[in-house]
């Protein structure tokens, strides 16, 4: 699980003091989906598990994407489904992992200032672009009325990093006319410390489409006492790794209404990532071995294993963009699961319903709620009670969200801290951790909860097997012929 989802605490908290924000709970269906989640029992989950913990012992104590650890993680989770009879794909995908060979400047009237290249993809011209600077009305930049009846045309345009995030800010900037891009911050893509939360989103430099620089206010003064063109110079040269994913279909059901599982298959470097996300892969792996890569659904079930979610979310971005209009119409929800075996654990399904947003709501796809309400009737069946996480766009079911696609999902907690009110609610330790060996060596097979894993695997099969069976009813998600998706 990427970082920034630890920022979720007071959401988190939010939701607890009210016991819990899932709402409209439905009472389980009969069928497969009940079936499913007798067959994922602990030992099957613990199994895989144990061998993940082997991979990482074995290759420097850590399963990070573009390590051995990595590509032993995939081939085990790639021969196990095709044993089982899936038709398994491990497409490769190509992200940054660095820049190298330059040395990026802005100079201004003679004087060099130092600049983060943030366009990590591109560089500018031999000698650097030269333009003049200019400014929209209000500094943010984020629209094109913040520029008002400036004109930034063949500019280089310089604002502030406040009110979104930078990719937003360049294609007001290109849209407007600039050549280029300056943002005024004391934080940096390298020193993210300090910026606003939306500055730099996991990837924004794949949308970025001209230079854009990051200056400091030293550089910001030295541009507001000339009018005269300045030279920047991005010269980094991008260092690229390749990864892969692993993407495994039933044989059977329907294509045209693909049930879509997913973890991330790559731990943080500084540690096995058994919890985070061994967890969620086991969970997943022994539901696809359960379910077997012919069974008699009425829908198709793919079951998907990301890269690089720690760095980048490009393994899941990349694989949705690899797909045409059609594909994308083909799948009708998307189901997640990342850490689910917290040793402090919290209930939590992903918020569908957006019960928990306490500013103004992005929209969600139709369909997300009822996800959310079979997770939490589940969760209930099986003896706990469920509140809400709240959704952010930087893990793998953000693509899914900016494509459209119903999603839905669980998990036990990361680095937010347990309320008092949670720790009565689910027992614990308040004031500590969901997870607190989160992203650290310890995050081993010998700090996974048993018993949550348990609760969250078997809950995990019943969506699974209840949306392979159906989708639709009062949980749903829109038929085939009512869905309308475009590329994140």
């Amino acid at each position: 699980m990427t970082s920034r989802r630890s920022g979720l605490g007071a959401l988190v908290a939010v939701c607890a003091l009210v016991v819990s924000c899932s709402s409209g709970l439905q009472a389980p269906v009969a069928g497969l989906g009940p079936e499913l989640a007798d067959k994922v029992t602990i030992d099957g989950v613990y199994g895989h598990l144990g061998k993940f913990q082997e991979i990482a012992d074995a290759n420097d104590g850590n399963r990070a994407d573009g390590s051995p650890g990595y590509q032993a993680s995939v081939d085990y989770v790639a021969q196990l489904l095709r044993d089982k009879g899936f038709d398994v794909q491990t497409p490769e995908f190509q992200r940054l992992s660095g820049s190298e060979g330059g040395k990026p400047s802005l100079t201004v009237a003679g004087r060099q200032f130092r600049v983060d290249q943030a366009s990590l993809l591109l560089t500018t011209p031999p000698g650097g672009l030269k333009a003049i600077t200019l400014r929209p009305r209000r500094p943010a930049g984020c629209t094109a009325a913040d520029y008002g009846d400036v004109s930034v045309a063949k500019a280089i345009a310089v604002v502030d990093d406040a009110g979104c995030s930078i990719v937003t800010k360049q294609r007001v900037a290109v849209a407007e006319g600039a050549v280029g891009m300056l943002v005024v911050s004391q934080a940096s893509p390298s020193r993210p410390v300090g910026a606003a939360p939306t500055l730099f989103s996991p990837g924004y430099y794949h949308d970025l489409t001209v230079p854009v620089g990051v200056i400091d206010p030293a550089a910001d003064a030295a541009l507001r006492r000339t009018e005269s063109p300045v030279t920047l110079v991005l010269d980094n040269r991008p260092v690229m790794t390749t990864s892969r994913n692993v993407v495994a279909q039933t044989r059977t059901g329907d294509a045209r209404n693909v049930v879509m599982v997913g973890a991330h298959l790559d731990s943080v470097r500084s540690g096995p990532g058994i919890n985070d996300n061994g967890s969620g892969v086991a969970t997943v792996l022994e539901t696809a071995v359960q379910l077997g890569g012919e069974p008699q659904t009425a829908n198709a079930v793919r079951f998907t294993f990301w890269g690089a979610e720690e760095v980048s979310m490009d393994g899941s971005k990349t694989y949705l963009r690899s797909l045409s209009k059609e594909q994308l119409d083909d799948i009708a929800l998307y189901l997640n699961f990342d850490m689910v075996g917290s040793p402090n654990p919290g209930y939590f399904t992903d918020d569908g319903d957006q019960s928990t947003q306490t500013g103004p709501v992005a929209p969600v796809p139709d369909g997300s709620a009822g996800i959310e309400r079979t997770l939490a009737a589940r969760l209930n069946t099986a003896g706990v009670r469920p509140a809400d996480m709240p959704l952010t766009r930087t893990t793998d079911y953000g693509p899914f969200l900016a494509a459209g696609i119903p999603v839905g999902g669980l998990t036990t907690g990361s680095s937010q801290l347990k309320t008092e009110v949670q720790a009565r609610l689910w027992g614990g330790q308040a004031g500590v951790a969901f997870d607190p060996n989160y992203h650290t060596p310890r995050d081993d097979i010998d700090n996974v909860d048993r018993g949550a894993l348990a609760i969250m695997a078997s809950s995990a099969a019943f969506a699974i097997g209840t949306y392979a069976q159906s989708i639709d009813g009062v949980n749903g998600v829109p038929a085939r012929d009512e869905r309308d998706r475009s590329a994140p």
